[in-house]
């Protein structure tokens, strides 16, 4: 590996002069600077980021506790979120993962991003939940994406699934569906309930309504193929009607097993039966035949503004609600 070493002996200058061409290249001559600058061009030199943090000369980074967002393809957009803002900043960014519910893996997680000297901190969780602050981490600028925390005031920024949710039953009820299967994501989740209430406020405001049928996945249930199981029983016990003109998917993994229940029984999508979803996963919605309609999940924008709020120095407190954008496929 090239050291500053090479590149002074390279350029014909001083360990101090190569140091001034990487951190303070004004205090140089345009002609020096050009000399050192070839012979770091020459040999591919990549100065160490860990001895100019020391140093102090170094800009500043943001280090990122992830629960599950590095490893989930759901939501790696929030680290791209984040990654891509970081640097159109002059600031720098590292993640270190973490295997939620691990106790020695926080342990070990919480070391290694401390040992990387960060000035900012961003704690990041695939889905929405609560998380708990670690104790060594609660003097850093903190800021949390894609969930909340119970244990310090501190700034997030979260989907406004309530919102997301009533555009898509506002969206229903034009086209004029009237009996909905709704097959929620497990009932202890918080964009459950959020989504629930959006759900309940855009369907009440009807004149003349039809109660809806509602099935909720058990607690903190991460199988979708579970999920859609209400659906195929109610398909296995009605062999000549089916009781429901649009299924309503707590997401888009349920909504890709219904699809292959209804379409398996001989119904067509939306002609016979409309169905949508939720969270665009992986923007996948077009994927769908037909393309599903749904509501996006806003993991990037989460990422970006968790990222502005550290290098803006925002000094808010508040949960942000972010806008989830309804995408329109054909699916209903």
């Amino acid at each position: 590996m090239t050291s500053l070493k090479d590149v002074a002996e390279l350029a014909g200058v001083s360990l101090m002069t190569v140091s001034r061409a990487l951190n303070n290249p004004e205090k140089l001559s345009q002609k020096t600077y050009e000399v050192v600058k070839k012979a770091i061009d020459e040999l591919n030199y990549v100065p160490s980021l860990a001895a100019q943090s020391i140093r102090g000369s170094y800009a500043k980074k943001i280090g990122v506790l992830s629960f599950g967002t590095a490893t989930t393809p759901f939501s790696v957009e929030i680290l791209l979120g984040i990654e891509q803002t970081v640097r159109l900043s002059g600031w720098h960014s590292f993640v270190i993962n973490c295997i939620e519910n691990e106790k020695e893996s926080l342990k070990h997680s919480v070391e290694a991003l401390l040992a990387q000297r960060p000035n900012a901190i961003i704690i990041a969780r695939n889905g929405l939940k609560k998380v708990k602050v670690p104790k060594a981490l609660r003097h850093f600028p903190i800021v949390l994406a894609n969930c909340v925390t119970n244990d310090i005031h501190v700034a997030s920024y979260i989907p406004n699934d309530f919102q997301g949710q009533f555009e898509l039953t506002e969206l229903i009820i034009k086209q004029g569906y009237q009996r909905p299967l709704f097959l929620h994501i497990p009932h202890n989740y918080i964009a459950t309930e959020r989504r629930k209430s959006g759900f309940e406020k855009a369907w009440y405001s009807q004149e003349k309504v039809s109660e809806p049928v509602s099935f909720f996945m058990e607690a903190d249930g991460e199988d979708y193929k579970q999920g859609a199981e209400p659906l195929m029983k109610i398909l296995e016990s009605n062999h000549t009607e089916f009781p429901f003109d649009v299924v309503i998917c707590g997401n888009d993994r349920i909504a890709f097993v219904a699809y292959q229940l209804l379409l398996s029984k001989g119904f067509r999508i939306p002609e016979d039966v409309a169905v949508v979803g939720y969270d665009n996963t992986v923007g996948m919605s077009h994927l769908f035949i037909p393309s599903l309609t749904t509501v996006e999940l806003p993991h990037y924008e989460m990422g970006k503004q968790a990222a502005l709020h550290l290098i803006e120095n925002r000094t808010h407190s508040d949960t942000c609600l972010l806008q989830c954008p309804l995408i329109i496929g054909k699916s209903c």
